[in-house]
């Protein structure tokens, strides 16, 4: 008697990877990996290389430690941006979209650290607050009509092009096509702000307020001040953030090592120290943090070169703070800190997969253009954008800060809650 052959099992799709406790997937390793950790260290060791360069040129207005300190301040901040994604678009649209509050921890972190830094070296500059003078080099403005609808403007903007000037920067770093078109506009802004100064400057910010925390009471009550405010924010925010799941008890592989350093996003408080950190040495060294001045200084160096501009900008060149754009020949210390900003992104964003080339449309052609242009004009008018005025004017002390802040959030909520950021 015969028995009929035993039906061997379906072939299945191969098993898939053991999770590990957390059910996250090992991250293996390709050839991909290989390439991408090869680019990296190459760009790495370039940077550096290039900073140490630039520390030995002397004399011709290129290098020199300035510009060095400012490569290397540049690319750890496009590692802080790229990896505790410390972008001011994406902070505040989760914040108000998704009523998740966490990145914003990373501002106020900025901020509060940069505070502390900066109340430092001004008392060893200035060390009488109340004398009436201000401290020279601070990002410190005058407080008008202007800086509110500059911030206005650049809130809108963001929202449109889908990024603030630093955010552009090292999204550009990821391999964003749109951020090329947002950065033209923003060129072409700074065209439109140029022309547009000179009545402004006369009609509404000549004669203006130039407030300073320190100056009524002295750096100890401005400085409590100012980080009980940036305290009540952050307690006021912390019903906004969703519960925390617990986490199980992680074992420190090289795996988990590898996810965290290049895979999960930094922790906020952590990129907000870092970002703090280096404003405060920013200052210390050279000049307070700005995104905006080599950027804006190629639109006005174009300009001047073909007449069209006025003679004289009114008040810009002499006696107004921020982030002045000036007619140059060679790429500045700010210039480097650009460069910097991209090539840390990008040097960030390759280990940890995600730099990838972002299709371009005509509808995010758009959008990023038009927006850009919105953040270019008000960068002029407001004397900066959100690292140059939000960041460095309030860790200044300076109500200019505040109050173009307090604009550019305002904007910000609107803008997201008309969906004007969807479909681009």
């Amino acid at each position: 008697m015969s028995t009929a052959p035993v039906a061997a099992p379906a072939a299945g799709p191969a098993p898939s990877p053991r999770a590990t406790p957390e059910g996250e997937r090992p991250l293996g390793w390709t050839p991909a990996d290989t390439v991408r950790t090869v680019i990296a260290l190459t760009v790495a060791v370039a940077l550096l290389a290039t900073a140490g360069w630039l520390g030995s040129v002397r004399g011709d207005g290129v290098g020199g430690s300035a510009a060095s300190f400012a490569l290397l301040a540049g690319t750890g901040l496009g590692i802080l941006f790229e990896r505790g994604r410390f972008c001011f678009f994406c902070i505040f649209r989760d914040a108000f979209e998704k009523k998740n509050t966490r990145g914003v921890y990373s501002i106020l972190t900025a901020i509060g650290v940069g505070t502390v830094g900066y109340a430092l070296v001004f008392s060893i500059r200035l060390p009488d607050p109340t004398s009436g003078t201000l401290p020279s080099g601070a990002h410190i403005a005058p407080v008008s009509i202007a800086l509110v609808v500059a911030g206005l403007v650049f809130g809108a903007g963001v929202v449109i092009s889908g990024g603030c000037i630093a955010g552009h920067l090292y999204r550009l770093g990821e391999g964003s096509l749109r951020s090329i078109p947002a950065l033209l506009g923003a060129l072409i802004g700074f065209g439109l702000g140029f022309l547009t100064w000179n009545p402004i400057y006369s009609h509404v910010v000549v004669g203006a307020p130039v407030p300073w925390l320190p100056a009524g009471a002295g750096y100890g009550i401005a400085v409590a001040l100012q980080l009980g405010v940036l305290a009540a924010v952050a307690v006021a925010l912390l019903r906004w953030n969703p519960p925390i799941a617990a986490r199980p008890r992680r074992t420190l592989d090289a795996d988990t090592l590898r996810r965290l350093v290049f895979f999960k996003r930094w922790p906020a408080l952590a990129t907000g120290a870092g970002v703090g950190v280096i404003g405060f040495l920013a200052f210390l060294r050279d000049r307070p943090l700005g995104v905006t001045s080599q950027l804006s200084s190629l639109t006005r160096t174009t300009m001047d070169s073909v007449d069209a501009l006025p003679h004289t900008l009114l008040g810009l060149d002499v006696s107004l703070g921020g982030c002045v754009a000036l007619v140059v020949d060679t790429i500045t210390s700010n210039g480097w800190l650009v460069i910097g900003i991209v090539a840390g992104s990008f040097a960030a964003a390759l280990p940890g997969r995600r730099f990838s080339i972002e299709p371009l449309t005509l509808r995010g052609s758009g959008t990023g253009l038009l927006g850009g242009v919105l953040i270019g004009w008000a960068s002029i008018i407001g004397l900066g954008c959100t690292i140059g005025v939000f960041l460095s004017g309030t860790q200044a002390l300076a109500v200019s800060g505040w109050v173009f802040a307090g604009a550019v959030v305002l904007a910000l909520g609107v803008g997201f809650r008309l969906g004007l950021h969807r479909g681009t």
